[in-house]
This record gives structure tokens, C-alpha cells and sequence, in this order.
């Protein structure tokens, strides 16, 4: 097939001792009617067309012209021509997915009888973002046969890929030295593995060992003193880590998301430690252990001058006068989620309108204490707000506060309905994303 796939090139053909009759008349600046004539026939006389191969075309410019496709069905059609087009089509490719989205038990696969996965991958040999789904029951052998394909991977997802352990994670660090991306949510690793993973893999920037139930500061300390680039982690639900590694993390550490957490009272003054901090999520932490009231006013004294989007569902330990310093301290904030912070008063709330020059979007659903006169404060300051985010006929904001509200703010939309996802685009790099 591949033999009849031609393109037709002009050649000019050499003549000698030939003189074009319309020389004189250019010369002379004139180009009569009949010398157009004269031009056209010769032009056509002195060029002849030969027939070359597209398979012979050299791969660079096969890459350029597969690169000109707009359309994903225009790539797909490419690939269908011929193998040496679908060669093409193949090396081009950087991300691949494999896997499911469900999580339950009974729709997991092995991945040796499912999948002739070195075959695949041995296809897609300049990979640079693979995704083994949860339904994928990879083995620590099968993790390190798979891995021998992808040494040019940038970012990889293992999440609640259950059934490699440290050996895996060991194969990770060995054959793929260029990863910044990790994403190991609910793996069952411990500290040894992500150690080895770390040393060898200098060039992380973001991690997810949210669920990692056996990691500890350990894994952590190692973390904070050998990625020196790192920009993104998430350790939420991670019981076993206090808090008394974070001490002198990285001014490049922007992104940091730690939900239903164990830390110590300490925790807050070394997560704030770096500086750097745009994104920060300290929701539903353990507050019967400690008393977080002192911690959190530290986001509010200059250690987190940089935030734009705070997450703080904390119930009952949030008060007015942490509110006030956060308030005061945090200029840039974009978005704030103070969603069922119950003792958050009038005080706080006129706080927030009179400094957070910069706020869009706030969420206080299911706070107890908001009332007509809070959020009326809310709507007096707050200029740049578009969004509020309140539970409708709750705690002891009235329909007649709401109608007020809207009367004071008419473009500012209300949204009645919880937002439980509020992780900006730019926080973690989601699969298929290429940087």
C-alpha cells in the first residue's frame, strides 16, 4: 500500500543556449499581452513533475506535517494511511490512559490478563504522562516490566493502584529519573520507598500521597530536604504525619493540601514556613487533640502574604479574631472557604469586607453564626465578589437579608448548593495535562 502513496514535485528543466523571446521586452520595462503568452508556454515547456513516495519523505517531516493536524480525528485518519504513518502517530503520542474510574473492589482487573501493556507502551515510545487507573491490579513485577518502556516519563498516577509496595516504587526511581509528577493516592508505600523514590527522582515538583496511611514525617523530612523544586503536595488523610517535618520547606512549595490530618498545634507556623504559599487547604483537621486557634492566626502575620485561595472547613475553632488577622495579613486572597466555621460572628464577617480588597468567591455554607447583618457587612466590603456560596434558609440569615443582599449586590451570584471541589486548575496537574 505504502508504494502508491506519491506526491508529484516541480522540477525546472535546464535548457542551454536558450533565450527567452520575452528578454528584450522585460528589459525594456514592457510585458505586451503576447509576451505573457510567450511566458506561460515556456514556463510550462521548462518544468517537468516526478513522482516521489510519502515513505520516503524523511521523519522530520512527517512530524511536522502530523503536527499541522488540527482535529484528533484528522491524527486518527493519519494513522490509518499506512504503518510507517502510524509509526508516526504512535512516537507523537504523550499521554496514555489505562484503567477505569470506579474504585469498587469488583471492577478491578489484573492487569496481566487484560492488557498486552509492553506491547503498547514498546509503541508509544516518547510517553510523558501515563495514568494505570484503579482498576488496574498492578504488581510490583508488573509495575518494573512495565516501566522499562517509559524512561522518558514526566508525570506518573498510581492512584489506588493497591498492590505494589516499596519494590515498585523502587522500580519508579530507577527507570524513570526525569519524573516531576507522582501522584500516589491510597498506595500502601511506606517511608523507605518514598526515600528511595525522592533520591532518585530529583526533579519532582508536584506529589500526592493523600490516603498514604503509612507514611510519617520520615518520608516527609526526606521530601523537604532533597526536592528542592518542589511545588505541589498533598498529604491529606496521612493519620501518621504530626507536623514537625515541615520546618524549612521550600520557597517554591505554592500548592499544599492537607484534609483530615492528625497535626500538632505547631503544624501551621512550619507549613507557612517557605513563603511562598498560594493555595492552602487545612480542612476537617483533628481539633480534639490541639487547639488550633493560636496556629491559625500565623497565616495572618506575614507567613502567608502570597495566599489567594484558603480552604478552612474547621466546625468550632475558627474565630472572629483569627478571621481578623487572616483578614488583614492576606491581601490577595481570590476565594475563601469558611464553610461550617460555626463561631465566626458579625466582627469577623465585617472583617472580611473591610480588608479582603481582592476576594471573588467566598463559601460559608452552613455557618451558624452568619446573620442578616453579617452578610449585609459582606456585601458593603467585598468589591471584587462574584460568588457567594450559603446554605438558603439556614442558621439565621433570613429570605429578607437575602433579597437585602441582592438589592446591594446585583451582580454577585448566590449559589445555594455546596461546592466541595474548590482546588484551582493551576494548583495540581491533572492527567493528560503536557507542561
Amino acid at each position: 500500500m505504502e508504494e502508491h502513496l506519491l506526491v508529484c514535485v516541480e522540477e525546472p528543466v535546464a535548457t542551454h543556449g536558450s533565450v527567452p523571446k520575452a528578454s528584450s521586452s522585460r528589459a525594456a520595462g514592457l510585458l505586451t499581452d503576447e509576451t505573457k503568452e510567450d511566458q506561460e508556454c515556456e514556463g510550462s515547456k521548462n518544468h517537468q513533475y516526478s513522482c516521489i513516495s510519502l515513505t520516503h519523505l524523511p521523519r522530520n517531516s512527517l512530524h511536522l506535517i502530523f503536527e499541522r493536524l488540527d482535529s484528533k480525528h484528522d491524527q486518527e485518519s493519519f494513522g490509518l494511511t499506512c504503518h510507517s504513518f502510524l509509526d508516526i502517530q504512535n512516537l507523537s503520542r504523550k499521554c496514555l490512559k489505562l484503567g477505569c474510574q470506579s474504585c469498587h473492589h469488583s471492577h478491578f482487573s489484573n492487569l496481566h490478563d487484560s492488557l498486552n501493556i509492553e506491547t503498547l507502551l514498546n509503541r508509544f515510545k516518547q510517553l510523558e504522562s501515563l495514568s494505570l487507573g484503579t482498576c488496574l491490579k498492578v504488581s510490583d513485577s508488573r509495575l518494573t516490566a512495565l516501566l522499562i518502556y517509559c524512561s522518558n516519563l514526566r508525570s506518573l498516577y498510581l492512584d489506588q493502584c493497591f498492590h505494589f509496595t516499596n519494590v515498585g516504587l523502587t522500580s519508579v526511581a530507577s527507570c524513570c529519573p526525569l519524573l516531576s509528577i507522582i501522584s500516589l493516592s491510597r498506595c500502601t508505600i511506606r517511608d523507605s520507598g518514598l526515600e528511595i523514590l525522592i533520591k532518585s527522582c530529583k526533579y519532582l515538583k508536584e506529589v500526592n500521597i493523600s490516603g498514604c496511611l503509612r507514611i510519617t514525617d520520615r518520608g516527609i523530612r526526606s521530601l523537604n530536604e532533597n526536592c528542592s523544586q518542589l511545588r505541589a503536595l498533598n498529604i491529606s488523610g496521612c493519620d501518621e504525619i504530626v507536623g514537625e517535618s515541615f520546618e524549612g520547606f521550600s520557597s517554591t512549595l505554592a500548592c499544599f493540601e492537607a484534609e483530615q490530618c492528625k497535626f500538632d498545634s505547631t503544624a501551621v507556623g512550619r507549613i507557612l514556613s517557605g513563603g511562598g504559599l498560594e493555595y492552602l487547604n487545612l480542612s476537617f483537621l483533628d481539633h480534639k487533640l490541639f487547639n488550633w486557634g493560636p496556629g491559625l492566626k500565623l497565616i495572618g502575620l506575614g507567613f502567608a502574604a502570597n495566599l489567594k485561595i484558603l480552604i478552612m472547613q474547621m466546625d468550632d475553632f475558627v474565630d472572629d479574631n483569627a478571621i481578623m488577622v487572616i483578614s488583614k495579613g492576606c491581601p490577595l486572597l481570590q476565594e475563601w472557604n469558611l464553610s461550617r466555621c460555626n463561631k465566626v460572628g458579625i466582627a469577623g464577617w465585617e472583617s472580611i469586607g473591610w480588608y479582603c480588597k481582592n476576594l471573588e468567591r467566598l463559601h460559608v455554607y452552613e455557618c451558624k453564626n452568619l446573620c442578616d447583618i453579617g452578610l449585609l457587612a459582606l456585601g458593603c466590603g467585598c468589591k471584587r465578589l462574584s460568588m457567594i456560596c450559603i446554605r438558603r434558609k439556614y442558621g439565621q440569615v433570613t429570605t429578607t437579608g437575602i433579597k437585602q443582599f441582592q438589592s446591594q449586590r446585583v451582580g454577585v451570584k448566590i449559589n445555594y448548593k455546596e461546592i466541595s471541589n474548590c482546588v484551582p486548575s493551576w494548583a495540581f496537574t491533572r492527567y493528560g495535562q503536557i507542561n
